[in-house]
């Protein structure tokens, strides 16, 4: 091995000791460093043995002198965390009770594990996350087997699938990879990286590797990462499915555990892959020199330990990638890199014979991609299991990182010494403020500036001479029937009757009829209370005395405020100087985690720094988003989602977003022009074969079309009554050949207005009665679309032109709807009828083809008949509902909800109360989240299975339906009750069984992704005439009216 490759090696293992730390540190709670180092040594770097030590109940407290901490870090030593050895033992006897047998045991366990370590090229850590990739695999091919496989498998029809126009390519999610896809997405939006891994070019001596490192790991995984990026950068297709990295990850181990992969514990063992991978290519090209490793530069930087150990100094420098930072107790990134960057008493770094210990850390060199894991899990130690930490924390789209550079160390100790001076005078003047703002000495405080005030206006009432209690014996009549001393209680007064007290005295009255008006004051009392004996002398000396004190008090809240706000704002500007602004870092990448720590979902938001704008990476699904959003999902206190990782690039360093041109042109390169030419040709390929997916779905629509018209041509027609013709494209919902109830209703509205037109017309032609009855039907309709009447009431069920008049249709679409009424055949059954519809049936035949636009006509009559659709829809999953029939109702429901909205977007009054039918698809679906929790508490297995369906089938598919509309809260709140409500299980006992099926559900459950997947097919609707249609509608809505709302 070279010395080169020797520093590189011992760089990393320092970095995966680092790393070992952070995560013990932040699976168990426990911050003492040293507890946690000796742990990692007995453990020998075993992170799964080292938990298990911490945790256990009984496990031994590891001890260690302070100096065993710094020893390492002290001058002479390049490391700073220390390893250590393993025993020395063949043979150990394990039934006494020495716990250095058990020690010895467990070194010998470990001995055991690092030779097949060296044989295998295996680590335990590599293992686990090989558990996790298997599962992922697992998962999606268990997918294929589910009882719909609609709602997760790709849409059948390719179109929905195809990428629109420039849209960034999602990551398809093929089980429990929602982790893979927030990396990976973050990574390839880094235009640098993205080109590293593009062009990156596999090394000549690839065959000469061992087995292990090229078939197993680094280059084969390179290879399909290339293929990846290609296919986001210049696929066709709205989506990609990254199975094929996926299983080459799996590939690189062996294991058969499962869990859901921790997304920094991802990307550390993503970048140590790709590290390796281009250390082996930087090698190959060096002429010896220190070969670069393109990884490093872009994502390790420096920082210096400068620390203090019983009075002596020490300076240490420490390579880092991801940098760790605590959540808990801090309120945004500043204040977490304050406390990061400094341990311990920092006071004695500048004394030389202080006993106490500490360190601060300064970079030295920031890489130009720098990376915080904000730790929001810790082991809750009662509970034996970790927790999500959900408190806010408030990160800036610019960073400016100057105060914790080494080379302003002075300048930033003297501020930090300055803001330290300011918090304590703050707190001084908090506290002096709080005896202001809560002046008192029992339980209740209040303003003093309140309690002068009132003392104010109670000095300044209006003197009275007689106590309450005399005063109101006094009122009481000559008879003494009720005394002050004698008035019952609610539930004791029996008193006179009405006719024996006189019917003037309100006191009585109350005592009698109105028991809780009894306490109500006499209108001769004052309103308040008041002093009953002060001099005018008195009082003017009093209210001068209040009103100076409030004066002195108001003042003095006011210049406290005005100092506190003064304070807040210097401490802010602290570092708003020119000088400690000129390393600026933007924000990049947010990954944000939804969920519990044992379950959640994963998705990324990620700066466009070309179009300035903030883009959602969730899964297949890629849509514009804003700060404000952002904010909402990242920041934490608000639901469950917060950020886990942030991704911060260095403003000045251009090259990490630059575009390609093209150096002859001069021109931007765009999409697959970009691209190495394999991996032009790749992309090309698949592309064609998705085109040939597009060509062979339009043939066999393009076929079906044409089986269908050949079907309708051989189709025998039914010869049309000679008296009577049908109408060419005649609305379903008007009279049709068969009689029914339909045709019956209208028919009865045109004998009507008929019959009317007759009594009023003196001219009894044909034309002209026809004339009249069209203007009376017409006014009968305006009037009942002018009314406003109750919700049961529905006038635009009576009639389509109700509808239209309503939604303001052109008026040619009305009157032909008019003619076609009084044209129906159903008006042949007397002389008069007959001669009126031919009159009709002529004027419709002399309307010219450019006077009624049909398709728009058409179009109407269609809407209409949608409208009814959705009134039944919502009545029949009104009467489910009511019946308590949840799960009938539910799918009745969503399509009522789903064809209002689009009746809703293009009118006011084309459709039904959007609230009332969000409320009860909600209402609906909680009810049975409920249900199914029951029977999964149950823990029968058939109701445990029941259950699950319930949710697998009904619930979580409707999920997306709930969050799309973000400014529904009350849906989006629904939704996070009934995910809590499965959360909440994950503390509790339960069989091993019922712990991997809810391990299998909950991802699912807590899938944030707003991309409908699918539907069963609409259920069917039973034929209603108009006259039933109207008074079930009206029976259904009457009865919500006089049932709770339950909140609505």
């Amino acid at each position: 091995m070279t010395v080169e490759q020797n520093v590189l090696q011992q760089s990393k293992s320092q970095k995966h000791q680092q790393t070992f730390l952070n995560q013990l540190r932040e699976i168990t709670g426990i911050n003492d460093i040293q507890v946690l180092q000796q742990a990692l040594k007995d453990s020998n770097g075993n992170l799964e043995l080292a938990v298990t030590f911490l945790t256990a109940k009984n496990a031994k407290v590891p001890q260690q002198e302070e100096a065993t901490y710094y020893q390492t870090a002290l001058p002479g030593n390049d490391r700073y965390i220390s390893v250590g050895s393993q025993a020395d033992t063949n043979v150990i006897d394990l039934t006494g009770d020495d716990k250095d047998d058990l020690q010895r045991a467990i070194a010998l366990s470990l001995e055991e594990s690092n030779r097949a370590f060296r044989e295998t090229g295996i680590t335990d850590e590599e293992q686990a996350i090989s558990r996790v990739l298997e599962a992922s695999i697992a998962e999606n091919k268990a997918s294929l087997k589910r009882t719909h496989p609609e709602v997760w498998s790709d849409s059948p029809n390719p179109y929905d699938r195809k990428r629109q126009d420039s849209c960034p390519v999602g990551l398809k999610n093929v089980g429990n990879t929602c982790w893979f896809s927030a990396v990976i997405q973050s990574l390839f939006n880094l235009l640098e990286f993205r080109r590293l891994v593009l062009n990156y070019n596999p090394p000549a001596s690839a065959q000469d590797l061992s087995r292990n490192q090229k078939e197993h790991r680094n280059l084969p995984f390179m290879r399909e990462l290339r293929y990846l990026f290609a296919l986001l950068v210049g696929s066709k297709r709205k989506y990609v499915d990254p199975s094929r990295a996926v299983e080459i990850l799996k590939d690189a181990f062996k294991s058969n555990d499962s869990q859901q992969q921790d997304v920094s514990e991802f990307t550390h063992k993503l970048l140590d892959w790709l590290e390796d991978a281009f250390q082996i290519k930087a090698e190959e090209e060096r002429d010896g020199e220190k070969p670069k490793n393109p990884m490093v530069e872009l994502f390790y930087g420096r920082f210096l330990a400068v620390g203090v150990l019983e009075g002596k100094k020490f300076e240490n420098t420490e390579m880092f990638g991801q940098y760790p930072l605590q959540v808990n107790g801090f309120k945004d990134l500043h204040e977490c890199l304050e406390a990061a960057m400094i341990e311990g008493e920092i006071e004695s770094l500048h004394s030389e014979n202080s006993g106490k210990s500490g360190q601060e850390h300064w970079f030295t060199e920031l890489p130009p991609v720098l990376t915080f894991e904000l730790s929001r899990f810790e082991f809750n130690q009662a509970l034996g299991r970790p927790e999500k930490i959900h408190n806010k924390l408030e990160f800036p789209p610019i960073l400016y990182l100057d105060r914790y550079m080494h080379k302003n160390r002075e300048i930033t100790r003297i501020k930090r010494e300055e803001i330290k001076r300011l918090k304590e005078y703050l707190t001084v003047l908090q506290q002096r403020l709080e005896r202001y703002l809560s002046y008192g000495s029992g339980p209740k405080r209040f303003p003093l500036v309140d309690v002068l005030q009132y003392a104010l206006e109670f000095a300044s009432s209006k003197p009275v001479c007689t106590s309450p209690i005399d005063d109101i014996d006094a009122s009481a009549p000559p008879s003494g029937t009720v005394t002050a001393q004698t008035i019952p209680s609610t539930t004791e007064q029996q008193g006179p009757s009405s006719s024996e007290i006189p019917s003037t005295s309100p006191v009585q009255r109350s005592v009698i009829h109105k028991p809780f008006t009894q306490s109500r004051i006499p209108p001769d009392l004052p309103m308040h209370p008041a002093p009953r004996h002060i001099t005018e002398e008195e009082l003017s000396v009093l209210e001068g005395c209040l009103h100076r004190w409030r004066t002195e008090v108001e003042n003095d809240t006011r210049d406290l405020q005005e100092s506190i706000s003064r304070i807040h704002r210097t401490i802010e500007l602290m570092y708003s100087d020119k000088s400690m602004v000129q390393v600026p870092y933007r924000l990049h990448a947010v990954l944000v985690h939804e969920g519990q720590a044992n379950a959640g979902h994963y998705w990324a938001y990620i700066y466009d720094h070309h179009q300035r704008r903030w883009m959602k990476y969730n899964d297949i699904s890629v849509t514009k988003s804003t700060w404000e959003e952002l904010e909402r999902d990242s920041f934490g206190g608000y639901r469950n989602a917060s950020a886990y990782c942030l991704m911060y690039i260095n403003d000045k360093e251009q090259f990490l977003i630059q575009e390609e041109f093209n150096k002859e042109t001069g021109q931007m390169l765009l999409g697959v022009d970009t691209l190495p030419p394999d991996l032009k040709d790749y992309v090309k390929e698949d592309n064609k074969r998705f085109e040939k997916e597009l060509e062979e779905w339009d043939a066999e629509l393009a076929q079906k079309v044409q089986q269908e018209k050949l079907l309708a041509t051989q189709t025998p027609r039914m010869p049309a009554p000679s008296s009577a013709p049908v109408q060419a494209g005649e609305p379903e919902y008007l009279e049709q050949p068969s009689r029914t109830d339909l045709s019956k209703h209208l028919k009865e509205d045109s004998v009507r207005a008929i019959t009317k037109a007759l009594a009023e017309q003196e001219d009894r032609s044909p034309e002209t009665v026809m004339q009249m009855a069209i203007k009376l039907e017409y006014a009968r309709l305006l009037k009942l679309a002018q009314d406003d009447p109750p919700p049961e009431c529905d006038y635009r069920l009576h009639h389509a032109v109700v509808y239209f008049m309503q939604n303001e249709a052109p008026k040619k679409i009305i009157e032909r709807t008019l003619l076609e009424q009084f044209g129906d055949h159903n008006l042949s059954f007397d002389e008069r009828c007959r001669n009126i519809m031919k009159v009709a049936q002529a004027k419709l035949e002399m309307i010219k083809p450019d006077e009624v636009n049909m398709e728009e006509y058409e179009r109407w009559h269609q809407e209409y008949r949608n409208y009814r659709e959705t009134t039944m829809y919502l009545m029949v999953g009104l009467e489910l509902f009511q019946k308590k029939s949840y799960m009938e109702a539910l799918l009745y429901l969503i399509y009522a909800y789903q064809n209002n909205k689009e009746l809703l977007s293009r009118g006011l009054y084309r459709g039904h109360d959007e609230e009332l039918i969000s409320h009860y698809r909600r209402e609906c679906l909680l009810k049975l989240n409920e249900h199914a929790a029951a029977l999964f508490e149950s823990g029968d297995d058939q109701e445990v299975n029941n259950g699950l369906i319930i949710m697998n089938e009904l619930i979580v598919p409707c999920l997306p339906l709930l969050l799309v509309d973000e400014t529904e809260e009350k849906d989006i709140a629904a939704v996070e009750d009934m995910r809590n409500r499965w959360c909440s299980y994950l503390g509790q006992e339960m069989e091993p069984n019922l712990q991997e099926k809810l391990t299998d559900f909950l991802p699912k459950l807590l899938d944030c992704s707003t991309e409908i997947k699918g539907f069963n097919d609409p259920p069917k609707l039973p034929s209603y005439s108009t006259h039933e249609l109207c008074e079930r509608f009206a029976r259904i809505m009457l009865s919500l009216s006089r049932t709770p709302a339950d909140g609505r």
